[in-house]
C-alpha cells in the first residue's frame, strides 16, 4: 500500500506506473447537523482518502460530540487528467447547494488532500491554476452558503508551492498543513514521503474545526 502510495506522490512531479482508479459511486448525505466534504489526493484509496479523509472524520466523531455528523467523499477522477480537479470542483458546489437547500440548518467542513485542496481551494474562490493537477475555477460556493461553511481543512495544498494561499472571506475558518519538504505543497521540497504523513495532522484538524462548530 504505502509503496502505491508512493508511487502516486511521484506521478504528480512527472512519475509514470499508475493505474487510474474509476470513478466512486457517492451519495447524497441526509439532513444532519455537520456534513464532510471531502476530497481525496490522487489516486488515493479509502472511503473518503486513506491518508486524510477517512481519519480526519473519525476525528471530527469523536471531537465534534452532541452533533450529527455525516460525510460526502466527493465525486472526481482524483486522476492526472487535465479536467479532474475541475470535474472535482464543480462536484463539491453542487454538492452543498444541493445539501444547504435540501437542509437549511446543516453546516459543512470541507477537507482536501493534494489535488482534493486544489478542488477545495477552487470551490471557495481560489485559483489553483497553475499548480500540480491544479485547475481553472469552475464554480464557487455562492454568498448564500457561504456562512454555512464551519471550517476548510486543508493538507498538502498544491497552490502553496506557487506561493499561494487562502485568502479573504474563508481565511479564518482555513487551517492548511504543509510538512517540511512535502513537494507538492514547498517550493524545492524533496521528500515525497512527507506527503504521505498527514494522517499525523487528523486531530489538530479535527481540533481546529471542532472550535468552529
Amino acid at each position: 500500500m504505502r509503496i502505491r502510495l508512493c508511487l502516486a506522490a511521484l506521478s504528480l512531479l512527472g512519475g509514470t506506473g499508475i493505474v487510474t482508479l474509476s470513478t466512486p459511486t457517492v451519495s447524497a448525505a441526509a439532513c444532519t447537523d455537520i456534513d464532510v466534504v471531502a476530497a481525496r489526493g490522487t489516486f488515493e484509496p479509502g472511503t473518503l482518502g486513506f491518508i486524510v479523509g477517512d481519519p480526519v472524520y473519525s476525528a471530527l466523531q469523536k471531537k465534534i460530540t452532541g452533533k450529527t455528523l455525516s460525510s460526502y467523499k466527493v465525486n472526481y477522477p482524483a486522476d492526472l487528467s487535465l479536467t479532474s480537479a475541475a470535474q472535482g470542483n464543480a462536484d463539491v458546489v453542487n454538492h452543498v447547494e444541493q445539501q444547504a437547500a435540501a437542509c437549511p440548518n446543516q453546516r459543512f467542513i470541507l477537507v482536501g488532500y493534494s489535488q482534493g485542496a486544489n478542488v477545495v481551494d477552487n470551490s471557495i474562490g481560489i485559483s489553483s491554476e497553475g499548480a500540480v493537477v491544479g485547475s481553472p475555477i469552475v464554480a464557487t460556493l455562492p454568498a448564500a452558503v457561504e456562512p454555512k461553511v464551519a471550517a476548510v481543512l486543508l493538507f498538502g495544498n498544491p497552490i502553496r508551492a506557487l506561493g499561494k494561499s487562502v485568502t479573504g472571506t474563508y481565511q479564518s475558518r482555513t487551517i492548511d498543513f504543509c510538512a517540511k519538504g512535502d513537494p507538492i505543497c514547498e517550493n524545492g521540497g524533496t521528500d515525497v514521503e512527507a506527503h504521505l504523513g498527514y494522517t499525523a495532522d487528523a486531530d489538530a484538524a479535527a481540533t481546529f474545526a471542532a472550535g468552529r462548530i
